[in-house]
């Protein structure tokens, strides 16, 4: 669509419409504001859906690492002009049907998006929004519990020494104790030598400590400006109708600001370098094959459309799947154990990084990586790609630009996180969000066979502006950081004098007493239960039978893709089976098939469909959590004209699964191994609350054993001990062994399609039938399991991660709602406050698992061990000592409605219902449990914790760093946790 010709569209009188396009690919229409004071930009996807989006970014451009931005994010939110409560999000959180609320610190933009679906609550939400983002009040009390302070190791006491608090400054430390983090933070350091993207937006916690106040504040005030904002809306709401908000809630009260903020353009290379930086490694004193090497180039603007799509295509085509020639080249080296986790191009920023490498290597061996990487650009430079294999990759492409996507992160912001870039560049998102008429100029270009080797040669070996970056462990890193902030804090207490000291102890008692503080919060806008609708929506399906295979069809807004599963009950399996099958279903669709390699079924994957997977699904009895029913799933997605290839490729995958490729196995073992080791920090309170909780239930103690922090372990050691071919060819039988058990149960076959093609696709389902095997045999049972446990993980990390768990009840037993009530709860009138704010922790709560029987209790990147853990157990004392409060019920039973009532993708959901049915979860039983939801009281949750909730039945995990086992030794100690090494 050529958008020079598209009309304007109606704007309200504070506005003026530039132009609207309609984007049939995403059935919606992008309409173009400016606000005619201020300048600032509003962009509205018009679209049917109810579930409405709301974004507000500003540009944000720190020069320095003392994290800023990030921290202005945090303080933005404790309170404004109309709203001068402590926390505002976080009551709105518990006050609200929202299906999404957070705040985004990127590079060079900060975001305030949320979403609802109910219309009462999206405006009470853009009350709160707009004001916390034009008027916060930025008290400097909350900067100190947000951003950074100093205190005394006891608070009160000023003979003890001084300590950094706050909770950015935490959440960096836990989020800098990834090695990929330190890896990307490095390499953009180089890259960047003058731009912002030098910095940590973030914030590096050497540098955070010297950010002032003052600095937060001008910030605020240059920044956080309608001049240099930009408003997103999505959905059914009339844009005229959001800028009525926005004038009279907001922008009526500026005018323009004449600084113009942006990114500097980056300086050029007048030649490639070379940078070796070390990075802390503590877990041991062995440092062989640890060191990563990264190539990366920083190529042109990313709000460029054209110089974008075509970054994207050279990306792909290189590294897309193992076929792909680099990605191939980096899987298959010995110079290292995996790829970089960085492997890919980043487009987010002004200009875009494309990065390869690999982890597990030496530092001696940067000279072979690059002549292997230079080589195997030089290859596709000179011979080209074959055109089947450059097709697929913009049927990739096609694909993802026609997904209605909405599982876990509202459809709507999915788009806006796909135009922001764009916006924050002051180019064009429009153009970003309608690709169809770049992909059809970009389909024009490949047929021209120099084309790609033109592109390789242009972007990447031809030029300069390239860093490779050689990070290498070292094991005194942390311990010679960690020295250094004790100087750094030794020096400021040497510097006190009296009036200095009494200043510190006088502000964190201030800082006490407001974050005890009970708020009114009747100022803030709510909604209540009379707002919650009455029935969930019941989806529609048909089940069929073709030749023998039951079929199961849901008709829904797919827009042209076809989602397609095969479905089988796990058959029994031994110990040895069970510890195999996540190792089998991380594999089953990266081997070879039949007589082809899995080089060709690479290629083969890439042309049939846009994505294939196989995966367990597993979950506990409705009515006893120590049975437990599983399924093998085989789940892939296509666009509707390739449905015949999609079922043929899932029916080969399924019957013709190869492992005699040891080489092939053996790399992805190692890259497996890489991708767990890699999670560990950003998925740490999961890991311990799966440790916590793994004696509850045999299905909790698979997830433990199998993808948890035993299952890691387990993976490490089989990682080593596969050095050779018989051991190798051993591990392949096994494997194969394995497959011959799970492919022999009788499958099923769920299709999620377009309304009015379920006929043609039943017709394909009945010659897959006829292919499939459908032996019967005993179902998947695991040895029951209630035990307590108690462990202390180690591992590289310079936060904690906390977890306590309690054995409870399976879904259908009546106490089950009245638990997973008490779970939020106690996470918002105590968790919240006592682990968060005075803390210091980035996050912490509770939770109901009831797929499990467990209910766990967790920390997110804490400072803390025992005085969280003593938190833990003092919030079922509050509860139990606490009078009834009828609007903190509501605000909890708010909670679990809304994220019952959360919307998905139209395919998550027919998905989700079919596998909800599958395990007795249906729709009566799915409402009746909502029902005793809304019905629970606060005798209800003093009854269950009081049951469930005692000291004798609970179980701790707590995971930390390398360099604490002597100082926990007295907490392993007194509460029996036994020292877990990975």
């Amino acid at each position: 669509m050529n958008i020079a010709e598209t009309r304007r569209p109606v704007a309200h009188p504070a506005f003026e419409g530039i132009r609207e396009a309609r984007i049939p690919a995403l059935n919606l229409t992008v309409q173009h504001f400016v606000h005619r004071e201020t300048g600032a930009l509003h962009y509205h996807l018009a679209s049917d859906n109810p579930e409405n989006v709301f974004l507000v970014a500003f540009r944000t451009v720190p020069e320095d690492s003392t994290g800023v931005a990030h921290i202005l994010e945090h303080t933005a939110l404790c309170g404004s002009e109309r709203y001068p409560v402590r926390d505002p999000f976080f009551m709105m959180l518990r006050r609200s049907l929202n299906t999404f609320m957070n705040a985004f610190t990127s590079s060079d933009w900060t975001a305030y998006p949320f979403a609802s679906q109910n219309r009462k609550d999206f405006t009470n939400l853009l009350d709160v929004y707009l004001d916390a983002a034009f008027f916060s009040r930025l008290d400097p009390l909350d900067f100190a519990q947000e951003g950074h302070r100093v205190e005394f190791a006891e608070p009160d006491d000023p003979t003890t020494g001084l300590v950094y608090r706050g909770v950015v400054y935490n959440e960096m430390k836990g989020a800098m104790s990834s090695p990929v983090a330190t890896l990307w933070q490095t390499l953009c350091e180089h890259l960047f030598p003058t731009s912002t993207y030098h910095h940590n937006s973030g914030g590096d916690p050497a540098e955070i400590p010297s950010l002032t106040y003052e600095q937060l504040t001008a910030f605020y005030r240059s920044h956080y400006h309608p001049s240099n904002a930009i408003f997103m809306t999505f959905g059914d709401i009339p844009a005229t109708e959001h800028q009525a908000v926005f004038e009279d809630r907001a922008l009526g009260r500026f005018q323009k600001l004449d600084e113009r903020i942006a990114v500097t353009p980056e300086q050029r290379f007048a030649a490639p370098t070379r940078v070796t930086a070390p990075y802390a490694c503590d877990e041991g004193d062995d440092l062989t094959g640890k060191t990563h090497v990264v190539l990366g180039w920083m190529l042109g603007e990313s709000a460029d459309l054209e110089a974008m799509l075509e970054a994207q295509l050279l990306t792909s085509v290189l590294l897309e799947n193992s076929a792909s020639p680099l990605q191939h080249a980096l899987e298959t080296t010995a110079l290292g154990s995996a790829p970089s986790p960085l492997c890919g191009l980043e487009d987010g920023m002004r200009e875009m990084v494309f990065c390869c490498g690999i982890e597990g290597s030496e530092a001696d061996r940067a000279d072979d990586l690059e002549a292997l990487v230079l080589t195997t650009l030089e290859r596709v430079a000179r011979e080209g790609v074959p055109q089947e294999q450059v097709e697929a990759v913009l049927h990739q492409l096609e694909l993802h630009q026609r997904e209605v996507g909405g599982d876990g992160f509202p459809y709507g912001l999915s788009l806006m996180m796909q135009a922001i870039g764009s916006a924050t560049h002051y180019s064009d998102p429009i153009a970003a969000l309608d690709l169809e008429p770049a992909l059809e100029a970009l389909r024009e270009k490949i047929r021209d066979p120099d084309y790609l080797p033109t592109l390789t040669r242009r972007l990447l070996l031809d030029n300069t502006n390239r860093v490779t970056l050689v990070m290498t462990p070292d094991a005194t890193l942390a311990a010679r950081r960690a020295e250094a902030e004790q100087q750094r804090l030794a020096a400021l207490r040497a510097a006190l004098n009296p009036a200095g000291e009494q200043a510190i102890v006088e502000r964190a008692a201030a800082l006490k007493e407001r974050q005890g503080v009970v708020d009114d919060i009747s100022i803030l806008p709510r909604v209540t239960l009379a707002d919650v609708p009455a029935e969930l929506p019941r989806l529609a399906y048909h089940e069929d039978e073709a030749d023998g295979l039951p079929v199961t069809t849901y008709e829904t807004g797919t827009n042209g893709l076809v989602y397609q599963q095969l479905v089988a009950p796990l058959p029994a399996l031994s110990e040895d089976e069970l510890a195999l099958l996540p190792h089998y279903t991380g594999m089953a669709t990266e081997l070879g098939l039949g007589e082809a390699d899995y080089l060709a079924t690479q290629h083969r994957q890439s042309a049939a469909v846009g994505g294939i997977s196989v995966y367990t699904s597993m979950r506990g009895d409705v009515d006893n959590a120590q049975q437990v029913r599983a399924s093998l799933v085989l789940s892939s997605k296509a666009l509707q004209r390739k449905a015949g290839d999609q079922l043929a490729l899932m029916r080969d995958t399924r019957q013709t699964l190869r492992f005699d490729e040891l080489p092939r196995l053996r790399e992805l073992v190692a890259q497996q191994r890489a991708r767990r080791d890699q999670a560990i920090t950003g998925q740490g309170h999961s890991l311990a609350m799966a440790a916590a909780s793994a004696g509850m239930s045999p299905m909790a103690r698979l997830h433990h054993s199998s993808t948890g922090l035993e299952g890691l372990r387990r993976l490490r050691i089989l990682d080593r001990a596969l050095g050779t071919d018989s051991e190798l060819q051993a591990f392949a039988g096994s494997l194969e062994a394995l497959h011959g058990r799970l492919t022999a149960p009788q499958q099923e076959l769920l299709t999620v399609t377009e309304p009015g093609t379920r006929a043609e696709l039943l017709a394909a389902a009945r010659t897959l039938a006829a292919q499939l095997s459908a032996d019967g045999g005993s179902g998947l049972a695991l040895a029951a399991v209630q035990e307590r446990r108690g462990e202390c993980w180690l591992t590289n990390t310079q936060v904690n991660f906390c977890a306590r768990a309690y054995p409870t009840v399976p879904v259908g037993h009546p106490d089950a709602a009245a638990l997973t009530v008490l779970a939020a709860y106690l996470r918002n009138g105590f968790l919240h406050r006592a682990i968060r704010e005075q803390g210091g922790a980035y996050g912490g709560g509770a939770s109901q698992d009831s797929s499990i029987a467990a209910f766990r209790f967790f920390s997110y990147r804490d400072p803390r061990l025992e005085e969280t853990l003593d938190d833990f157990d003092a919030s079922i004392r509050w509860l139990l000592e606490r009078a009834p409060d009828p609007t903190a019920l509501e605000e909890a039973v708010l909670g679990v409605i809304a994220s019952f009532d959360k919307p998905g993708s139209p395919a998550g959901e027919a998905r989700q219902d079919f596998h909800n049915r599958r395990f007795g979860r249906n729709h009566e039983r799915r409402m009746a449990f909502r029902q005793q939801v809304l019905a629970i009281s606060h005798d209800d949750l003093v009854r269950v914790a009081s049951e469930y909730l005692v000291p004798e039945r609970a179980s701790t995990a707590v995971i930390t760093g390398t360099a604490q086992r002597d100082a926990t030794a007295g907490l392993r100690e007194a509460l029996g946790l036994t020292l877990c090494e990975l």
